[in-house]
């Protein structure tokens, strides 16, 4: 990995350098387009003679007219002159068509590749890392420098023939000029380098004060987007009046962002009236020394308007090259931050064991604790608690008890602070992530669906690995039937329109029941219920619970629930609060303990008339 630097405005951002980025680009379009690294030579190679060839042939036609030979030779070497020049330059401009139209769309390929991997180094990452603000801003920053087709990653591409071009004349032009008059050169490269430096300060001034800046702005703004167009919070907002509120926190992020904007036009307007001004000088210096030649030196009008040529090229293209030159600085500056988080030090590295197949498998908590990043107090502190082979498991306790991140924690979305978590007496960590989650079917509170067919959202597998007798079943088991037989395209029906037209939308109820026709069909040894029902009434709920607890069969379950008399039929019970975990047992010992669980089920019970023994709901029975 190339040697970096830390930067000052977040630590994971780091600067690899410009040449190790411009080897870093190089090197991923050899990997995706190769071909394109060969045309954008010819196109800069093309482009180049074609900057001074005009000049040099202006030279040869007035030599030729100012020739004392008879008028038919001067007209019959003129033809001639004329065809081969004429070849010459067809063929420039034939290469240079050529190149330029054999590389742009290359160029979007390449970085459509980077795109891909960087889409796939965020599925890569642990779940845990993806909450933490200096990842997201990182992120933000790594996605900004690829999707720029200007500035950022594929702007090294576009940036480098430019800068060959520029290069490449100079240093044929350079000798011509040397020949006029070597001071010339000498004011020229001054002015330019005046330029450059000017140019290399407005870029870091950019980039520190106004880029890097704007990457939480663009998060906020993205967020704002969401929020005031999408579909599920247009309730809330009419309902709760938020429609000004909502415009006015939008007003204050764009407000920031047009600060921001203001600041970067400012700068690069400032340095548009300097570019000008050196050009006006530079431009003045070549007239000034051709005019003393022709003056002094007896330039002839055919070498005039050759050095004009050649002076002229020789100075803008000492101008471009080192503007681009700066250009291709700042790219490297946002491939700095792309890389930043392609190369993040974040992912899996001790050695992991294989996953073994057992009959059974145990998972115990061993004091563990867990703390979010920058947190002052624990979210779960000294968890001692075992999970056997079969167990149906209760977690209850109230908002903020620690039952999810017990349940993340279970999961390994999250690695405990302190602590162990074992699998049949070995640490969880000895596996790999993808390994240990294939134990899990896992059933959230907050169902996302996905906008592809209903099978696939079922199976989570593309449609050649669905099994669509097996979705079908699940669907039933989970109370979908009836939904299913609905439908024209049964299962094969898209969810959501945005992919086709004929989608159909769901119920919160109808996502819970989905979520566990998808944990049914994964048939995982262990499944997690994280208040999967909370859509559902308490009849249709304790129905569910019932049926998906015969379902599963032998299988290990953990409940997360709100409702306690939900979790009547489970093995054990474990209730939580302030992050800890106050009392376990099964439902009749913390019945006749009296304590913290006891209370709570004593005042829902005031709700849902329910007894210790024989729970009544609306003359349904539900026995524990």
């Amino acid at each position: 990995m190339a040697e970096y630097k830390e930067s000052k405005d977040n630590p994971l951002h780091k600067e690899f350098g410009l040449w190790s980025n411009t080897r870093y680009v190089l090197g991923k379009a050899k990997k995706y387009y190769p071909s394109a690294i060969f045309y954008a030579a010819l196109s800069m190679v093309s482009a180049s003679i074609l900057q001074y060839f005009w000049g040099i042939f202006g030279k040869y036609v007035l030599d030729i007219m100012e020739k004392d030979v008879d008028a038919d030779t001067k007209k019959h070497e003129l033809i001639i002159f004329l065809i081969i020049a004429g070849i010459i330059t067809a063929v420039l401009i034939l290469s240079k068509t050529v190149g330029d139209s054999l590389t742009w769309y290359k160029y979007i390929a390449i970085r459509m590749g980077v795109i891909s991997e960087r889409v796939s180094r965020v599925l890569g990452l642990n779940y845990e890392i993806l909450e933490r603000p200096d990842v997201l801003d990182i992120h933000e920053r790594a996605l900004e420098a690829a999707n720029d087709n200007q500035n950022g990653f594929e702007g090294i591409l576009r940036v480098l023939p430019e800068l060959g071009k520029n290069l490449l004349t100079v240093a044929v032009t350079l000798v011509a000029v040397t020949v006029l008059d070597f001071r010339l050169i000498l004011c020229l490269v001054i002015l330019t380098v005046l330029q450059f430096l000017y140019y290399k300060r407005i870029i870091k001034k950019d980039k520190e004060e106004v880029w890097d800046k704007l990457s939480s702005v663009w998060r906020k703004i993205g967020y704002m987007s969401r929020v005031t167009q999408d579909f599920e919070y247009a309730k809330d907002i009419r309902l709760f009046g938020l429609s000004k509120y909502l415009l006015s926190k939008q007003k204050k992020i764009y407000d920031e962002k047009n600060e921001k904007m203001d600041l970067h036009c400012n700068m690069w307007f400032g340095h548009a009236v300097f570019v000008q001004l050196i050009f006006l000088i530079g431009k003045g210096l070549i007239y000034a020394v051709l005019f003393y030649a022709v003056i002094k030196k007896d330039l002839s009008i055919g070498d005039f308007t050759m050095f004009l040529a050649l002076s002229t090229a020789f100075s803008q293209n000492l101008l471009n090259f080192l503007q681009r030159f700066g250009d291709l600085k700042k790219c490297s500056l946002r491939v700095d931050d792309l890389r930043s988080f392609m190369e993040l030090d974040m992912y899996e590295k001790t050695e992991t064991i294989p996953l073994p197949k057992a009959d059974s498998y145990v998972i115990e908590f061993k004091d563990v604790s867990y703390k979010y990043l920058k947190a002052e107090k624990y979210a779960l502190r000294h968890l001692n608690l075992k999970i056997n082979a079969g167990e149906r498991l209760a977690v209850v306790g109230l908002n903020g008890a620690g039952k999810t991140t017990m349940i993340k924690l279970l999961l390994r979305l999250y690695d405990p602070t302190e602590g162990v978590i074992t699998l049949n007496g070995v640490d969880i960590k000895s596996y790999k992530r993808e390994d240990y989650y294939r134990l899990f079917a896992p059933v959230f509170q907050d169902v996302e669906t996905f906008a592809f067919p209903i099978s696939e959202n079922v199976s989570m597998k593309p449609v050649k690995d669905t099994d669509k007798e097996k979705v079908k079943r699940s669907l039933e088991e989970a109370g979908l039937g009836e939904k299913l037989a609905t439908l024209k395209n049964g299962i094969d029906t898209y969810i959501t329109n945005i992919v086709e037209d004929d989608g159909i939308d769901l119920s919160g109820g109808e996502k819970q029941k989905l979520a566990l026709a998808r944990a049914l069909y994964k048939g995982a040894d262990i499944v997690v219920l994280d208040e999967p029902t909370s859509a559902l009434d308490a009849i249709a709920e304790q129905q569910l619970y019932e049926r998906f607890d015969s379902m599963i069969g032998k299988k290990s379950a953990v409940y997360i629930s709100h409702r306690l008399a939900s979790t009547r039929f489970c093995d054990s019970i474990a209730m939580f609060k302030d992050g800890e975990m106050i009392e376990y047992g099964s439902f009749d010992e913390l019945m006749d303990k009296n304590g913290e669980y006891a209370n709570m089920f004593n005042i829902q019970a005031q709700y849902y008339n329910e007894e210790r023994k024989d729970v009544k709901e609306e003359g349904i029975v539900f026995e524990g």
